[in-house]
């Protein structure tokens, strides 16, 4: 029969729904995994319960804050043209900031986390925050053990018993507490100690205080030093702008304790802001202590011209000055008044160019502070102190090479030469004027010449104290305005929304755990054989091996776990045996009105069931009454000797290379109508007895007695022989078996065909087993009828043992390798 012939008489069946039958396997492959696939679903479940059971709630901690735009007091783009990300890349400095390790260890430095208490679950330990049941003092200036779980056990209410949870792990012990760690195993000597009492040892010392636990109360506490501290929670928080064009950043972080999490956000805020108006007040502490420095050397030339001035006065019994004097000594106590001015802003130049050339920017006064009113010299210094303190800021957080870095150093630098220019200015024209006030001070002094000797000499003296109240009196007026601007400074950042805590943990969330623990239980049986499926290059699908062969799929052997060779013989009535007859049915089909048949079977390689397959298909045509012979034609591996119990003495070896009949060494089975000629002793040259004139002869006389003659080939695969017997057969069949053969078996059929000319050639697969996929093949013609283990109680199987069966599985699981 022909492919096309036998498709077509498939075709109420397999035309019927191609896609469905695929659909249809792949849905019982993986029912065949149920067991597994239930274990697994049922732990994955399990797994997630435990969990959510073990893992402590995570809340979610969200506060906002608002970051004002930084502007030159110069303008926008002054000096700066080139800067349009300016805003943008001001954020970015701030957001680094508030991710900064030094932000991180100054808020947690300023919250006394240093100790972290827990009491002990049955599943999990709870953090303890605020209220805890004892206080551990900490001396930090000693090295101290962090990193590691102390336990203590309330005795009484005086005592307690201290020890550590894990004594054979490696710890951290601080050398250097805020700082540096490093990795050494301790022993801690444990034992009972009284509250209150100084723990003192090489590797801690502390002290325990007893709030309110109670007598046998377990309590675990763990110390950490800062800067494990600082890291911790610096990468707990995340840090985002609301938005591209938005200057508001949102501050979230998570935590076990909601007020834990909230003080902290809090703090971290403050401490941002604090460090901020730290940086903005410098300048106006600066100014205080210049003035004081100023007021230091006044008070004492006050001080010294009053007693002068009160001794003279009473020396020579004058108090008041005549008319013409007092209009003198006005007129010169304006000139003075104006040339102290004068003299301060001079003074006031020199020294901001001295702190301009020797760099120390940090430590500049603000021009207004000492009366100067240049517009452009006060945006200078303020814009120069501003810069001076982004620059100390981002610092803390950026390498001296950052880009962020590079470009505030580029302004600094081009403001402070700007700066300097106008400076040096500043002083010559106040020079100038200096000179010409000094000119009128000159001339009001001539006029106070020709006053009396008395009168002149007291005019001089109340002139000095003058000058001096004067200058006292600016500079404390300065002095307090200094002093008012410090404590009206006010961050230019500020708070929107204080740090709170969700009112539900957002972790673990229990649902999603339940069922993604049941669904990775549930697909990680599927997913393992889907991907033994795709690796496996055996021969399992007979729609898979009949897209894959050029010729037609004849039929199917289902498994057989019998002891016997010959189920055909030995259990007529099985599974099995049906599907023998059923292949005969198709033989029958294949060559109508035909009494005498030659039928041969081979295989790729060995064990793939072509033997099994000849005996049986032998002993269903001596069931029929037909004189059939079977011919053992491996003559390298023989094996029908030994499934019959035979001596393999003589046979086909032996016909072709002596001068034995042929009807000499032809063996009775036990069976009617069924001869056997064994492969005989293994041959020197196997192949070349069968090529020889003789084989042909010795075929013709059998296939005129024998009215069936079945050829059980050798491999083809594996010896060259087989291809020159296809020629004595009437039919010829390719034995497969599921689970056994490789795919690239059906490879050698093809080749056989296309290239080695071999026609009248069938596909057979042998042990094919329904609980392989658990659904039934060959719904069209000659598929095998019944084969499998389960006949709905038609058919009589072989009893097999438990025991038995299972032995015989492990056995062939260890042949494997």
């Amino acid at each position: 029969m022909s492919k096309n012939s036998q498709s077509s008489t498939n075709s109420s069946s397999s035309i019927f729904s191609t896609e469905s039958l695929d659909l249809k396997s792949i849905l019982f492959r993986y029912l065949g995994i149920w067991p597994y696939i239930l274990v697994f679903s049922l732990a994955g479940l399990l797994y997630g319960f435990i969990n959510n059971r073990t893992t402590n709630p995570i809340y979610s901690i969200d506060s906002t804050i608002l970051i004002t735009e930084s502007k030159s007091a110069l303008g926008n783009d002054l000096f700066d043209p080139s800067a349009l990300n300016q805003s943008r890349s001001n954020l970015q400095n701030e957001i680094g900031i508030l991710r900064s390790f030094s932000l991180a260890e100054e808020t947690v430095a300023g919250m006394n986390l240093n100790v972290a208490y827990f009491k002990e679950g049955f599943y999990r330990n709870t953090q303890l925050y605020g209220n805890v049941p004892i206080l551990v003092s900490v001396d930090w200036k000693r090295p101290q053990l962090t990193g590691v779980f102390f336990k203590i056990k309330v005795i009484g209410t005086d005592s307690f018993e201290l020890y550590l949870e894990k004594k054979s792990k490696s710890f951290f012990k601080s050398l250097n507490p805020f700082n540096n760690t490093r990795y050494e195993r301790v022993e801690v000597n444990e034992g009972v100690f009284e509250f209150g009492e100084l723990i003192s040892m090489d590797n801690f010392e502390l002290k325990i205080e007893n709030i309110y636990a109670s007598d046998q109360e377990e309590i675990v506490f763990k110390l950490f030093d800062n800067y494990s501290l600082a890291n911790m929670y610096r990468g707990s928080v995340q840090i985002e702008p609301y938005g591209n064009s938005s200057t508001i950043l949102s501050l979230r972080m998570s935590a076990v304790d909601r007020r834990l999490g909230e003080d902290y956000l809090n703090k971290l805020m403050e401490t941002y802001l604090n460090r901020e108006l730290r940086e903005k007040n410098k300048a106006s502490e600066n100014t205080i202590r210049f003035i004081e420095q100023q007021l230091l050397g006044i008070t004492d030339s006050l001080n010294f011209v009053e007693d002068k001035l009160e001794a003279y006065r009473t020396q020579n019994r004058i108090f008041n000055l005549s008319q013409e004097g007092s209009v003198a000594f006005a007129r010169l106590q304006e000139l003075e008044k104006e040339k102290s001015r004068i003299d301060i802003n001079l003074k006031y130049y020199q020294n901001l160019q001295i702190y301009l050339n020797s760099d120390k920017i940090s430590e500049l006064i603000a021009p207004s502070v000492v009366g100067l009113t240049d517009p452009l010299l006060n945006a200078l210094v303020a814009n120069l102190s501003e810069l001076q303190s982004d620059k100390v800021r981002l610092s803390a957080n950026y390498a001296e090479q950052a880009p962020a870095m590079r470009e505030i150093r580029n302004k600094i630098e081009s403001t402070k030469r700007t700066l300097i220019e106008n400076v040096n200015a500043a002083i010559r024209n106040t020079e100038l004027a200096l000179s010409e006030i000094n000119s009128k001070v000159r001339l009001a002094e001539r006029e106070i010449d020709a006053l009396p000797e008395t009168e002149r000499k007291l005019l001089s003296i109340q002139r000095q104290f003058s000058i001096n109240e004067n200058i006292y009196i600016y500079l404390l007026e300065k002095r307090a305005e200094a002093q008012i601007t410090t404590a009206a400074n006010l961050p230019k950042n500020m708070i929107l929304d204080k740090a709170k805590a969700s009112y539900a943990p957002f972790a673990p969330q229990t649902s999603k755990n339940l069922m993604l623990g049941l669904l990775v239980g549930f697909f990680i049986p599927i997913g393992f054989t889907f991907l033994k499926d795709f690796f496996n290059d055996k021969i399992e699908d007979i729609k898979e091996l009949e897209k894959k062969m050029v010729v037609p799929f004849i039929g199917a052997i289902g498994r057989y776990e019998g002891d016997s060779a010959i189920p055909v013989l030995t259990n007529p009535r099985s599974t099995v045996t049906e599907s023998f007859r059923s292949l005969r049915a198709d033989t029958a089909y294949l060559l109508p009105m035909q009494d005498k048949l030659t039928l041969l079977f081979t295989s790729c390689i060995s064990g793939e069931g072509k033997t099994f397959t000849s005996i049986n298909i032998a002993s269903v045509y001596s069931l029929m009454g037909k004189k059939t012979i079977l011919l053992g034609l491996d003559l390298r591996k023989p094996k029908i000797a030994e499934d019959f119990g035979m001596v393999n003495d003589i046979g086909v070896s032996t016909c072709l290379s002596s001068a034995l009949s042929w009807r000499e060494a032809v063996k009775n089975t036990g069976y009617d109508n069924f001869h056997v000629i064994l492969s005989g002793p293994i041959p020197p040259n196997p192949a070349e007895l069968l090529l020889q004139d003789r084989f042909k002869e010795m075929m013709a006389e059998i296939k005129a007695e024998y009215d069936v003659v079945i050829l059980d080939c050798p491999p083809v695969g594996l010896v060259s022989e087989t291809k020159q017997l296809f020629s004595h057969a009437d039919l010829s069949f390719f034995v497969f078996r599921q689970g056994y053969s490789s795919k690239g078996n059906v490879d050698v059929l093809n080749n056989l065909v296309e290239k080695g000319g071999v026609s009248k050639i069938y596909g057979i697969l042998n042990d094919v087993h329904v609980d392989k996929y658990k659904y039934g093949y060959g719904y069209g013609y000659g598929y095998g009828y019944g084969y499998g283990n389960n006949s709905y109680g038609y058919h009589d199987e072989e009893k097999i043992s438990f025991k038995k069966k299972y032995s015989k599985k492990i056995k062939k699981f260890f042949q494997k390798f």
